[in-house]
């Protein structure tokens, strides 16, 4: 029986939660943050839009193929061995990247294997371990990885534009890949712990009232076959398929749609961050909400605001219609993903959360790589970025219907194969 981690007052599993916190910001801000590099390694490489949006949209769908294969790594080996195993790939990838010239090349190391590396170091490695060191502050816990991720739009996004604008691309991915390996190798040696003490953060009080809760024990024996037979986690899915869209949207195409609507990089890259800025802000509060509200009406609001956003940047004329249409956007830009994956912890359990989380994120990679691909391709074809950013918003509007469709806070499934309401 392991004792409860605490060092005087301070539960060990906040350690966690911070390092955890800072590695979402640099694997999520590099893959998600693809809008910097955009037009200068198109420009460098003699890459078209469209070329270029494909090998990102590829890579898109290889990250979210990683993580599903990273939640079972984790349960077979540890999360210490995947955190490093994605490290190594990302280095290697790097380092072809910036020496590649051709689009096969590129492809296979920024495209697929950089994509790799960062999928097994996500959120989506993280997930598991802070499900298993917390039950009574789960949701915060889990929306500080959203934090992350909106610091790594806010703060990655101007980093990496005015890195680019100092030196170069190829130079700007080699000082990441070295920033990367000395934050990620001391967090996975001597912070993540996989095993977590008996109880999580419980209250003595939650403790002892505990055995009269018998909520969470059906959920504990369905199977993940069982589990994706359930009308929830294709809900879930489908809501993480919208935000994959407009999260990577926005992330690769960000920037040059606002430049092709005449802002300069500078303004463009600021009006992209302060949504991930402000969003920083928002994730405290909505955390604190997650744990007292309903879940999924906290995530329709999330959703239905979003995809109202998406219209009013493509209407934006000047400055401070940008940075208001973008601070109210952060109010809930973050949030989803870390909303969604504590709605499968109380449906499903904490067992199987990984791997079931990692499967539901396919769905959110799969719509990062069709938007990917359809923001350039749409600009190309049609000379407008209303088809891309257009859809995105009216598929947003549709996630938050849905979200109100799942089960409320605390709902459990009995261990049946059938399809499930």
């Amino acid at each position: 029986m392991l004792a409860r981690t605490q060092i005087g007052s301070w539960y060990f599993g906040w350690n966690i939660v911070a390092a955890a916190t800072l590695l979402t910001l640099l694997t999520v801000g590099m893959r998600m943050g693809v809008g910097p590099f955009f037009l200068p390694i198109a420009q460098d490489l003699g890459f078209s839009r469209s070329l270029l949006s494909g090998i990102v949209a590829i890579g898109m769908l290889c990250y979210g193929l990683a993580m599903p294969l990273a939640g079972m790594m984790v349960a077979r080996f540890s999360t210490r061995f995947v955190l490093l195993l994605g490290t190594a790939i990302v280095i290697g990838s790097i380092i072809w990247s910036v020496n590649a010239r051709d689009p096969i090349s590129f492809f296979f190391s920024f495209g697929v294997l950089l994509s790799i590396g960062l999928g097994f170091t996500s959120p989506v490695t993280l997930t598991p371990v802070l499900t298993q060191w917390f039950t009574r502050q789960r949701g915060m816990a889990l929306f500080f990885l959203s934090t992350g991720s909106m610091a790594g739009i806010a703060i990655m996004t101007p980093v990496l534009t005015f890195a680019i604008e100092a030196t170069s691309w190829q130079t700007t991915l080699l000082g990441f890949a070295v920033v990367f390996t000395a934050i990620t190798v001391p967090i996975a040696l001597y912070v993540i712990r996989d095993q977590a003490p008996e109880h999580a953060d419980l209250r003595p009080e939650d403790i002892a009232s505990k055995p009269s809760n018998r909520r969470a024990a059906p959920a504990q024996s369905l199977s993940f076959r069982e589990a994706i037979r359930t009308a929830p986690f294709w809900k879930i899915t489908l809501g993480l398929f919208a935000c994959g869209f407009s999260m990577n949207l926005l992330g690769t195409h960000g920037m040059p749609m606002l430049m092709d609507h005449g802002y300069d990089a500078k303004t463009s890259s600021l009006g992209i961050g302060l949504i991930g800025l402000v969003a920083i802000f928002s994730t405290l509060v909505m955390g604190r909400l997650s744990d007292v509200l309903p879940r999924r009406k906290i995530l329709a609001v999330i959703y239905l605001i979003r995809g109202l956003g998406f219209f009013a940047l493509m209407v934006v004329g000047s400055h401070w219609e940008l940075y208001i249409t973008a601070a109210i956007g952060g109010l809930v830009w973050a949030g989803s993903i870390a909303m969604s994956s504590a709605i499968l912890a109380d449906i499903y359990g904490v067992r199987i959360v990984g791997v079931l989380y990692g499967s539901a994120y396919l769905g959110h990679q799969v719509g990062a790589m069709i938007s990917s691909w359809l923001g350039g391709w749409g600009y190309e074809t049609f000379g407008t970025h209303w088809v891309a950013f257009g859809t995105s918003g009216a598929i947003l509007l549709a996630a938050a219907v849905i979200a109100l469709r799942l089960p409320v806070q605390g709902f459990t499934l009995m261990a049946t194969p059938k399809l499930a309401h």
